[in-house]
């Protein structure tokens, strides 16, 4: 409070004073209070300060003598005489109001002596504690009845019973109830209630499956705004059981004992003494088995956990059982071997009909349905399987874990079990998973992190073809692709790829005005597609692109204006890829602008020509990595001629290629004088 403030309130209440004066004697109902300072100038005041009580609080008050605060003196009169009155139990005080300005008188009741007695007895006690924390106070009613708590002009009260503590700090209210089944933190005017114990809380990404500690509003993986979800995982009173615990009791029930003694660390050489790398892998025969090998880098590692991603309906269901079927056959060791094949969508009659249509009839194909881990390897152990086959991560869970089944936690622990199984047992674990609207596998993102390999499934809704991608290989590239046409007896593999992209024209065509062939790779295979364009003079679009980045688009055809001085500005310029590829890699360039020439010249293109390279701005054509394996598949398909960069036609003509020209230019104006001109 400030001096003029208290100059002020000092003379307000000597005001007051006065005016009581001129009225005495006082009414019997009234309790007058003076406050006087020490350094009052004003001499018609006493130094002390007085507390005048009625005669009805007289009339009730006790034999004893009142005990007044330090500082404060009781009488009846406004003489500085003091007369002997018995003792009360009730004390008044005044108290500074910051809210009004003003001094409020409080009234407080006194302990008695054996009141006092009790409570000096109880001074160690937690009900009888006054604290002090940074401005907080907390004053315990010598009545034992109330507990005040105050903070500025805040004020609380409760029970001070022994099972009810109630404590402040700052604004926030702690409350242990006595049971000491839930603990309620109040902050402002929320309040929640938590279980005793342990919990967990995590922020998952809707979208991609990542988690995170805290939330984010853009998750760092897939960069999607606003997809964390929060998941609580709390933990039960009974026994936890993870994945961990189940591998490891599995495997000493199925394991000699002599294998199952503490692991030490190995040398190399010994590790891979008596090792065989070309008999090591679980070979797949025929052509299905060669196309699905070539994929996984040379066949199935034995202990590998192998995870099949894709969209629903393309074809992942029958992969994993044309493969089992082909493992239990055992045409590669000479003799069938046991194969499980666990589904826990389908029934077995359902996957015995679909093995009829395949016209898979081994005997050594075990097909069981159940989604329950613990019981899948409890029931496969009496078989000692060659491959144990999974359909699908999200459908099966483990006893003890937090959640249902395709949940993170269950799909976290169950993959965490099968690879400890697949690891001490040698036996190879196939799993297909589903995947997001984003086409990520659904789930946590360790999932892929904990697998061994992860193989992507695509193919369009209305196309026959599928194709089988590496994405993650531990045992061999991730460059290799598979390609598969979906029959009537199952997965068929393609021996020319090449042959999807392709049309069959005749030479005279009109057809083939505007369509070039480009020579691509995609992993370590090379396709040759087809790339169609058409040029409309006078149309209301300018472009439209299917299949090619429309930003590549766009500078091709802007080099043909400036560089190759086609006058392109009236039309509208149409692009396509032949059979809904996406053309990712620059080598199909130079074919793009042949097309566009094409039909702009409205001169066809042989169907026997070929394209490969790149283009600069400056409208140079540059070479592409693989020159030789691209020119090597554009012969084996019967081309007659191949178009490529100057720089590269020397080292290409040395190859010896038979029954294939290699053409070479500079620039597109030699592309244009070369392919576009009558013999």
């Amino acid at each position: 409070m400030q001096a003029s403030e208290m100059r002020s309130l000092r003379t307000l209440y000597a005001q007051h004073l006065r005016n009581l004066i001129a009225q005495w004697p006082p009414p019997p109902s009234h309790t007058f209070i003076s406050c006087k300072s020490s350094t009052s100038p004003n001499p018609n005041f006493s130094q002390r300060k007085t507390i005048y009580s009625t005669s009805n609080r007289l009339a009730n008050g006790s034999s004893a003598e009142s005990e007044v605060p330090k500082g404060w003196t009781s009488s009846t009169s406004w003489d500085t005489h003091s007369d002997s009155r018995t003792e009360t139990n009730h004390s008044v005080s005044p108290i500074y109001d910051p809210v009004t300005g003003r001094l409020v008188a409080r009234r407080a009741t006194k302990p008695t002596n054996n009141e006092a007695q009790e409570s000096e007895s109880r001074n160690g006690d937690e009900s009888s504690k006054e604290r002090a924390y940074g401005g907080v106070r907390t004053e315990n009613l010598v009545s034992g009845l109330e507990q005040g708590l105050g903070f500025g002009d805040v004020s609380e009260s409760g029970n001070r019973d022994e099972s009810s503590k109630e404590r402040t700090y700052g604004g926030v209210r702690r409350e242990n109830v006595a049971s000491g089944s839930e603990q309620g933190v109040m902050f402002g005017d929320f309040v929640g209630n938590r279980k005793k114990g342990k919990s967990k809380t995590t922020w998952v990404c809707s979208s991609c499956g990542n988690s995170d500690g805290q939330w984010w509003g853009t998750c760092r993986y897939c960069k999607s705004v606003g997809t964390f979800v929060k998941l609580a995982e709390g933990v039960s009173d009974g026994e936890k059981t993870s994945g961990y615990e189940v591998s490891e009791k599995v495997a000493r029930s199925w394991l000699p004992q002599q294998q199952l003694g503490e692991s030490v660390p190995l040398r190399l050489t010994d590790v891979n003494r008596g090792i065989n790398q070309t008999d090591w892998r679980i070979p797949l025969v025929g052509l299905f088995g060669t196309e699905v090998a070539r994929v996984l880098g040379g066949g199935l590692v034995p202990g590998s956990l192998v995870l099949i991603g894709g969209d629903p309906g393309v074809g992942k269901s029958t992969l994993l059982l044309q493969i089992a079927g082909m493992i239990a056959e055992g045409h590669a060791f000479g003799k069938p071997a046991p194969v499980v094949y666990v589904s826990g969508e389908e029934s077995v009659e359902q996957i015995g009909n679909r093995a009829d249509r395949m016209r898979i009839g081994t005997k050594e194909l075990y097909l069981y349905s159940s989604t329950d881990i613990e019981d899948i390897l409890e029931k496969i152990q009496p078989l000692s399987p060659r491959a144990l086959i999974v359909d699908s991560i999200q459908t099966v869970y483990l006893r003890g874990v937090t959640g249902s089944a395709g949940g993170l936690p269950q799909v976290k622990e169950c993959t965490s079990a099968l690879l400890r199984f697949a690891k001490k047992t040698s036996i190879p674990v196939l799993l297909t998973g589903h995947v997001t609207k984003s086409g990520d596998i659904a789930g946590p993102r360790v999932l892929e992190h904990i697998v061994d390999v992860v193989l992507y499934m695509e193919g369009e809704k209305h196309s026959a073809y599928r194709l089988l991608r590496s994405v993650k290989n531990r045992f061999g590239s991730t460059d290799e692709l598979g390609v598969f046409e979906m029959a009537q007896s199952g997965l068929q593999a393609v021996s020319n790829p090449s042959e999807m992209f392709l049309s069959e024209q005749p030479s005279d065509s009109d057809v083939l005005a505007g369509l070039a062939v480009a020579a691509i790779m995609d992993g370590s295979r090379t396709f040759l597609i087809e790339i169609q364009a058409l040029c409309v003079p006078g149309s209301s679009i300018s472009k439209q692109v299917n299949g090619v980045q429309a930003s590549r688009a766009d500078m091709i055809i802007s080099v043909l204006k400036k560089q190759a001085g086609l006058k392109l500005q009236d039309n509208g310029i149409y692009l396509n890829v032949v059979s809904g590829v996406t053309l990712t890699e620059t080598s199909g360039d130079l074919a793009i602008a042949a097309a566009i020439c094409s039909s702009f010249l409205e001169f066809p293109i042989p169907n026997s020509v070929a394209f490969i390279g790149e283009i600069g701005l400056g409208g140079e054509l540059r070479p592409v990595p693989r020159m030789e394996k691209r020119v090597n598949t554009v012969t084996k398909l019967g081309y007659k001629k191949c178009v490529v960069p100057k720089s590269s036609e020397k080292s290409l003509s040395a190859l010896g290629v038979e029954g294939t020209t290699i053409v070479g230019c500079r620039n597109l104006k030699d592309m244009i004088n070369t392919v576009f001109t009558k013999a």
